[in-house]
């Protein structure tokens, strides 16, 4: 590791001249007021800066101080950051907002305690807002700053381990100019971000070049030394647009997401998990990949596996119209089913929540990825049967014991024009929005 004292001075002091001159004009640094830098940190979590911008001007506007945020319904917070991603980062926001609002008269603190106590503030985000919005020498460490300390220091331990994130902490403090750390941690940010990128460097534009230890060994390239995560969990799923009739005629149904787990209190169309069947098939019905037997249906060729008598007589009672799509290939511990198959799954699955549905064709396939999972999602037009009495059994695939509990049993018929009122996961406002852009088409036809 090169620590040489000097070394250090330079580091911070050609950063420092740097930032000065090239530091971009970004909307939370036209003043120090700490909520607009708490917000802006959170939502810069995994998300970049461009796409950021937009949200955080309409998120400010919509809510303009902490109290605001505090005693707004959280609907609407889920609705403002719609599209964003990562959504306990907005239910965190709020929950912090309150205890703010409850525990400091809406002022956001500033010891390191206070603020790393808040909800949703881990060790990173409370050095940012310390050392941004208070000037505080806190050490801010996220992903630009270690690689830019990995490659500069010739760090050469795994960065996914605390005791490194720990060092590099220890180190920042010590490089920090006296009352220059606000300004410092956006340098040390903002080099990360546009310079020492994680591919392709630009050394030669950089303003630590001279001295990167990095650089003169020739390992620019491989530092930081980084274990790889875990590539996320597939999982496939069968979703249903179901078409109302009668006073819902023209409408469609979605469903809120328990208040707690992924994706919480967020709306969506009826899904539900496929745990059996072919492992790379096409949802319209390759027979040649699930080494399924192909038979004759109304709407065309598709495979067949086996299947109960009681779903025998539900995929009957389905006329199913294939419509062309592209072939699914996922790993093959992930269950994909034929179309005849799916049919029978998703009829059986929303049924038994509740939901009597006639599915009346293949739409589309989405994928979505989380953190940890990945939706390869097939979606169906369905029409809904029957009028029940209770739709309480309405539920996500993955929390059906918080549905059962009555956590929540909301549901909602909704035209295009309602889709403004309710915060949807991306995965389903693309699905949403090519359903209506295409009903719209064909009614105008």
């Amino acid at each position: 590791m090169h620590t040489e004292r000097n070394h250090d001075r330079y580091f911070s002091s050609e950063l420092l001249d740097w930032y000065d001159v090239n530091k971009r004009d970004l909307p939370w640094r036209r003043s120090r007021d700490p909520y607009h830098i708490w917000v802006s940190e959170i939502m810069l979590q995994q998300t970049r800066v461009d796409t950021v911008i937009p949200y955080f001007h309409r998120f400010i506007e919509r809510f303009p101080t902490i109290e605001a945020l505090a005693d707004a319904p959280e609907d609407d917070v889920l609705k403002c950051w719609e599209g964003l991603g990562y959504y306990s980062r907005a239910r965190n926001l709020q929950s912090a907002a309150r205890q703010i609002t409850e525990q400091y008269g809406g002022v956001m603190p500033s010891g390191k305690e206070e603020v790393a106590g808040l909800k949703g503030v881990g060790p990173y985000t409370a050095g940012a807002i310390r050392s941004i919005a208070f000037n505080i020498p806190a050490a801010a460490v996220d992903g630009n700053v270690m690689r830019v300390l990995s490659r500069y220091f010739l760090i050469e331990d795994d960065i996914m381990k605390i005791k490194t994130r720990t060092r590099m902490e220890e180190l920042v403090l010590t490089l920090v100019p006296e009352g220059r750390a606000s300004d410092f941690t956006q340098a040390l940010m903002e080099l990360g971000a546009l310079i020492c990128t994680p591919k392709s460097p630009k050394c030669l534009v950089c303003p630590v070049m001279e001295h990167c230890a990095g650089r003169l060994e020739g390992k620019e390239e491989s530092l930081p030394v980084k274990t790889k995560a875990k590539p996320p969990r597939p999982e496939h799923r069968l979703a249903a647009i179901v078409e109302g009739t009668g006073v819902h005629e023209g409408k469609i149904l979605i469903r809120k997401r328990p208040a707690s787990g992924l994706l919480a209190g967020m709306w969506e169309l009826p899904h539900i998990e496929v745990t059996s069947g072919a492992s790379a098939v096409s949802t319209k019905g390759a027979t040649e990949q699930s080494g399924l037997s192909a038979v004759s249906t109304k709407g065309g060729t598709v495979a067949s596996d086996t299947a109960s008598v009681h779903s025998k007589a539900v995929a009957e009672r389905s006329e199913v119209t294939t419509v062309p799509s592209e072939t699914v290939m996922v790993p093959s511990n992930v269950a994909v089913p034929s179309e005849k198959a799916a049919v029978i799954r998703l009829t059986d699955g929303l049924l038994a929540e509740g939901v009597p549905v006639r599915p009346i064709g293949h739409y589309m396939d989405a994928e979505h990825t989380f953190s940890h999972i990945q939706w390869k999602m097939s979606v169906y037009r369905c029409v809904w049967q029957e009028e029940p009495e209770s739709l309480s059994g309405l539920q996500a695939a993955e929390s059906a014991a918080a549905y059962e509990a009555g956590e929540t049993n909301d549901f909602r018929w909704i035209d295009a024009g309602d889709m403004e009122r309710y915060a949807f996961p991306n995965v389903f406002i693309r699905i949403l929005s090519s359903y209506f852009s295409k009903m719209d088409g064909a009614g105008s036809r």
